[in-house]
């Protein structure tokens, strides 16, 4: 109950960031505008998510060979009261897992060849009752919406930055070309703070997916350890750093990025040992 506090309030946050944004750059027009460009943002990031993150991972739909799978997603979705989502593989030695999708009926979960040779079933079962309370929870709606609006402030900083470098533009109560003090500030501190926020969100939900997962299965132990062993997989097995992995990494049940020290502050998950801890503190 906590974590969806926590996150009601920093997507109240972000949205009132956005829309402060907006004011002061163009006052109701500008409001305006970020409203359409936020909703166009996550309009497209809602319908489309899943299929972008399946081709960009080479994902291909469970076949035969993995049933045990297929029966172990359905008897959970059934335990949590959802559709069973689609189940697909990713060729990768890299242990981790996924779940994508607009909606429960919509939902897909997508585990590596990494993971399905490393775990023991009882603890990929538990990974799996994470994915699915994500599913469950709605998460990918929720993440949606913050990389929609963190996107379209970061826009609009872009915009200001680009202003004061050319001595400002018309706004809110616009004199002499408006304050380029404003705007650099406008420009600079302000995606950091929608960026530091849509971290804590993403953080929340990780939290959450885990307590949420863990009564599901009523296996945090065999989540704490799997999670130890997902860990020390992606830092023998990290994916390259590049555009599409590093905006998709949020959507795995461990970052896939190898770590750093600025990385680990700025990482869409909490860290492994917090949440390993959390979980052996868990009574279910």
């Amino acid at each position: 109950m906590l974590n969806q506090i926590k996150t009601v309030v920093l997507l109240g946050a972000l949205t009132g960031l956005m829309l402060g944004v907006g004011w002061l750059i163009g006052g109701y027009q500008g409001l305006t505008i970020g409203l359409i460009i936020g909703l166009g943002v996550n309009f497209i990031s809602y319908w489309f998510s899943d299929k972008i993150v399946l081709m960009v991972y080479r994902a291909k739909p469970a076949g035969k060979e993995y049933i045990y799978l297929e029966n172990m997603v359905e008897e959970l979705a059934r335990s949590a009261g959802i559709p069973k989502p689609r189940v697909y593989i990713i060729p990768t030695e890299q242990a981790n897992a996924f779940a994508t999708g607009r909606s429960p009926k919509k939902a897909v979960v997508a585990c590596t060849t990494g993971i399905l040779t490393l775990l023991t079933r009882d603890e990929l079962r538990a990974v799996l009752g994470h994915e699915l309370s994500h599913v469950k929870n709605r998460d990918m709606l929720v993440s949606t919406i913050a990389a929609g609006i963190a996107a379209c402030i970061s826009y609009v900083a872009f915009m200001a930055r680009w202003a004061a470098i050319f001595g400002g533009f018309g706004g809110r109560d616009n004199d002499n070309g408006g304050n380029v003090l404003e705007l650099i500030v406008l420009g600079i501190v302000t995606p950091l703070i929608a960026m530091l926020i849509q971290l804590a969100i993403s953080r929340s939900r990780e939290y959450l997916a885990d307590e949420s997962g863990a009564h599901l299965t009523k296996m945090p132990l065999q989540l704490a350890s799997a999670l130890e062993k997902i860990s020390g997989s992606v830092k023998q097995h990290p994916l390259a750093p590049h555009a599409s992995t590093t905006s998709t990494a949020h959507l795995f049940i461990a970052n896939p990025l190898r770590a750093s020290a600025i990385m680990a502050l700025l990482s869409t998950h909490p860290p492994v040992e917090a949440r390993v801890k959390r979980l052996r503190e868990m009574k279910v």
